[in-house]
């Protein structure tokens, strides 16, 4: 039995989940609860115990001096709660840690527990993956749930993914046996460009969580962070004339593919999001998945003198594929997990 002392009872909750690692390239999704933790001074109310789930060879602890004496930081998961303010108030309960080493099932089991004491109402765990996909172009988004319902009631794709998945795929389908509506929302990051941070991919999150839960999220310096980073990997490309080759190569496709839904249902939400930030009221204070399966290269500028690691040909366009986890895995070691 968990017990919550000290943590009122909350309104309409909704459980927003983010773990650093596998299913997080650029860390975007990681990002993108820290910030939704920061902009409304969440309060950790909870932490999972680190030496329950956590190899510490793998993630290892930190240490840091504090009023001159030194403390030690387990990397673990935590829980915290913020309070969103505005004609109709809510409460989410931020999950943030590190993809466990061991014991997936326990650890998803913990959470659940968590999630049934607090009487929260829908879990949504966000993730982000390597994909061919421009930086030029907006960051796709997948909204995917293994509820049929839920996906017609949401506009979202019905997951149909088989292969190596990680704890998002893992904590998604635990909700789903235990009764508890559960979503994965999933940002694509460009593979040439995969180091983090990547606020692009973060803001593209929360404004499809914006648009999930109905709410607003302030965005602080974030669309200017974003903005600032498509600069640098604009100059960073235009540098190499096979990298601008290639990106232009993946804008076609990406251009060829979506043309059919240029439809006004990209425009209505777009319009609804400006609605909403004009009028809505101010809310109150590893390696990486990748769509195909493969492992996910990078480009990046190093030091002075320091190298770059050139994108691959592109290969013809596809469909892109269902669930959007694969893994990107070093050679021979397996992610965990089923």
């Amino acid at each position: 039995m968990i017990e919550l002392e000290g943590v009122p009872e909350l309104i309409d909750p909704v459980m927003v989940a983010a773990f650093e690692g596998w299913n997080d390239a650029g860390d975007a999704a990681s990002t993108a609860v820290a910030h939704l933790e920061r902009e409304w001074k969440g309060e950790v109310f909870a932490a999972l115990d680190a030496e329950d789930y956590y190899d510490f060879q793998v993630n290892r602890p930190t240490v840091f001096m504090e009023a001159g004496a030194r403390k030690i930081t387990w990397p673990t998961t935590r829980l915290s709660v913020v309070r969103v303010g505005g004609d109709k108030p809510r409460d989410l309960v931020l999950v943030r840690g590190i993809e466990p080493s061991m014991r997936w099932r326990s650890f998803c089991n913990e959470l659940l527990g968590f999630a049934h004491e607090l009487g929260v109402e829908l879990v949504v765990i966000l993730g982000a993956l390597l994909g061919d996909t421009p930086h030029t172009r907006p960051v796709p988004i997948s909204g995917t749930t293994s509820d049929a319902d839920l996906a017609r009631r949401m506009d979202l794709e019905e997951t149909k993914y088989e292969g190596p998945t990680g704890i998002v795929g893992v904590l998604q389908e635990a909700c789903t046996h235990a009764g508890v509506p559960a979503v994965s929302l999933w940002a694509a990051v460009p593979h040439y460009v995969s180091q983090p941070p990547n606020p692009k991919a973060t803001l593209a999150l929360l404004n499809r969580l914006e648009d999930l839960l109905d709410l607003r999220v302030p965005l602080g310096e974030l669309p200017e962070d974003a903005r600032a980073w498509q600069v640098g990997v604009d100059q960073l490309a235009a540098e190499d004339s096979e990298v601008a080759e290639y990106v232009q190569t993946l804008e076609e496709a990406r251009d060829t593919a979506e043309l059919p839904e240029a439809s006004g249902e990209a425009i209505a939400r777009e319009f609804e999001r400006y609605l909403r930030r004009r009028d809505g009221g101010g809310p109150t204070p590893g390696g990486h998945a990748t769509a195909e399966g493969g492992d996910g290269g990078s480009y990046r500028r190093e030091g002075p003198g320091g190298g770059r690691t050139r994108p691959p040909k592109p290969p013809r366009p596809e469909a892109e594929p269902d669930a959007r986890e694969a893994r990107d895995e070093p050679d021979g070691e397996e992610p965990s997990g089923d």
